[in-house]
């Protein structure tokens, strides 16, 4: 398995993470023995970056990754997101990544994971009524104290970046990255290369918009997402088909090429891929070996343009949510 440096003079991981949330959460039903086989088949292909948040399934998540890591613990970079506060009935009813909340989260985490430390601990979003420097001081603190071995954000902006690492070094910043959705680019990578921040880089086939995949019911959130709306799915269709008929030229699968696009970004560049079957992992994994050159690079970025799928990446509520998106000035 290829390997990428998380971070400046981070730990080793390798160059494709597992993203689980659609093992316990969003995407419907899943077979938990599937699942478990499919943690089972990444660690064995070398996979060690396994992706989680406490709040996927309200704890099932971290559980389930629990038994899958039972007796090959040390194999895995477990990296958990917090901060997100659910309902009995499923909703999300805001943030808390307030010092405090920090250390009762972390203190379930460990406890459902049955680890005493996390490689990688992460606030899934930036709280604008908490400063970030409170909330990354108090990682710091669970750092020191031997529970966490890096710090890492998701979807910050450039400044809250930059006002984070100035607290503690940031291993990675967890945001949207992929070929029809670049908007990092522009600011938030640069700062992210100049602070030595890798990037972990979510939603690499647009929640399998790009592969082809559709909403599979009312337990699907993706029915509610704009990309997969109404006449902005049926639009949509146009780029879909371009990356099949791009990805049948090359003798490869359209997650391929994506996954590949993302990889070509550099090495600080890491694709979470949310596989809840062995299938799916297989495909991905396929994509190590798919080399684009240059002018594969430019006749794909030609074809798929950035923002070349109509509606936004969430609804209108969780866009208000994210700091990466917020404007300055």
């Amino acid at each position: 398995m290829l390997q990428r440096t998380l971070g400046k003079n981070g730990p080793a991981v390798s160059a494709l993470g597992l993203g689980c949330m659609g093992m316990s959460d969003f995407y419907g039903p899943a077979d938990e023995s599937e699942s478990i086989a499919t943690i089972h088949a990444a660690l064995d292909a070398g996979i060690n970056l396994i992706d989680t948040g406490d709040f996927y399934g309200m704890g099932h998540n971290e559980m389930l990754i629990r038994r899958a890591l039972e007796g090959r613990r040390q194999e895995a970079f477990i990296a958990v997101k917090f901060g997100a506060l659910r309902g009995p009935d499923f909703s999300f009813n805001g943030l808390d990544v307030r010092p405090a909340a920090i250390k009762n989260f972390l203190a379930y985490t460990l406890r459902r994971l049955g680890t005493d430390y996390v490689d990688l601990y992460q606030p899934c979003r930036a709280d604008p009524t908490v400063p970030i420097e409170d909330t990354i001081g108090a990682i710091a603190d669970l750092v020191k104290a031997g529970y966490v071995r890096q710090i890492g954000v998701s979807e910050a902006s450039a400044e809250t970046l930059r006002r984070a690492s100035a607290v503690h070094p940031i291993a990675a910043l967890q945001i949207e990255y992929a070929i029809v959705s670049r908007g990092i680019e522009a600011d938030i990578l640069p700062v992210a290369r100049e602070l030595g921040v890798s990037i972990t880089a979510y939603g690499v086939l647009s929640r399998g918009l790009l592969s082809g995949s559709r909403p599979g019911g009312a337990t699907d959130f993706r029915a509610h997402l704009p990309r997969f709306s109404g006449e902005n799915f049926d639009k949509n269709q146009k780029v879909v088909n371009a990356l099949r008929e791009i990805a049948a030229g090359k003798n490869v699968t359209p997650a391929q090429i994506a996954i590949a696009w993302v990889l070509s970004r550099g090495a600080d560049v890491i694709p979470l891929i949310g596989a809840r079957r062995r299938t799916q992992l297989a495909d991905a994994v396929g994509a190590l070996d798919l080399k684009l050159t240059a002018q594969e690079l430019t006749e794909l970025e030609t074809a798929i343009p950035p923002d070349s799928l109509t509606g936004t990446r969430y609804d209108a509520q969780q866009m208000r949510w994210l700091d990466s998106e917020r404007k300055v000035g």
